[in-house]
């Protein structure tokens, strides 16, 4: 296994760089629309491979239909498929929807688990998702790390590594755990608005600290497809 490379900035470099970025993005948050942990891992599932507003287009009916845990688990997967179709991927989401409402109900009382390992032994539901539903839905701190956190974080030196769950810890070492989940929708905006893969360097309100700019942009995005609902 290749050595870690540590970050080429400094954890106080990381926090100036974030400070300059959330004022740059100040209505970072979740696009997800969701009312409670359950809508928002519901929704999370929904996402991987599919646009928020998809997403939010889908989930107002979905949530009618089954407001709840036990209402979700006594729908089959046939039954879910036709009205999530548009999200993509519908036949795996549809088993991993009705599997993770089955589980809920029959090991958490109905309730989504506020624990990262609890969350990603429940089908379909990884690393990514879990630290989305807790940082938003229970409070909990967490870090999630999608393809745009890990192109933006690589690209500005404050992570190094194409390995999600490294660059989590890297970043989480930087920042104390009420900063996480701000963290990560800042990164996923800034990665969304600016730093896209052709990045717009001269709108980066962080660009004096950017290692990709510095070097002039050799330094390769994050190479491995991360799943968005990993």
């Amino acid at each position: 296994m290749p050595a870690v490379l540590p970050p080429t900035h400094s954890p106080t470099v990381t926090r100036r760089i974030l400070t300059l970025l959330e004022r740059q993005h100040p209505d970072a948050f979740t696009a997800l629309a969701f009312r409670n942990a359950y809508e928002l891992l519901t929704a999370t599932m929904l996402s991987a491979q599919c646009t928020d507003e998809r997403v939010n287009q889908v989930t107002p009916m979905l949530f009618e239909r089954y407001p709840t845990p036990a209402a979700l688990a006594a729908a089959s997967p046939e039954e879910l498929e036709p009205q999530i179709q548009s999200t993509g991927f519908f036949r795996s989401k549809s088993r991993s929807l009705v599997g993770t409402a089955r589980a809920l109900v029959e090991e958490h009382g109905g309730q989504v688990p506020a624990d990262l390992g609890a969350l990603v032994r429940l089908p379909g539901v990884g690393r990514k998702t879990a630290n989305v539903v807790l940082g938003h839905a229970l409070g909990v701190p967490g870090l999630p790390v999608d393809r745009h956190v890990l192109r933006v974080a690589n690209r500005l030196g404050i992570a190094r590594s194409d390995n999600p769950v490294v660059v989590e810890r890297q970043l989480g070492a930087a920042l104390p755990k009420a900063c996480w989940i701000r963290l990560s929708d800042t990164l996923i905006l800034h990665g969304r608005r600016i730093c896209k893969p052709r990045p717009l360097c001269d709108r980066c309100h962080a660009r004096d600290e950017c290692r990709y700019l510095a070097s002039g942009g050799l330094i390769a995005p994050a190479r491995r497809r991360v799943r968005s609902h990993r």
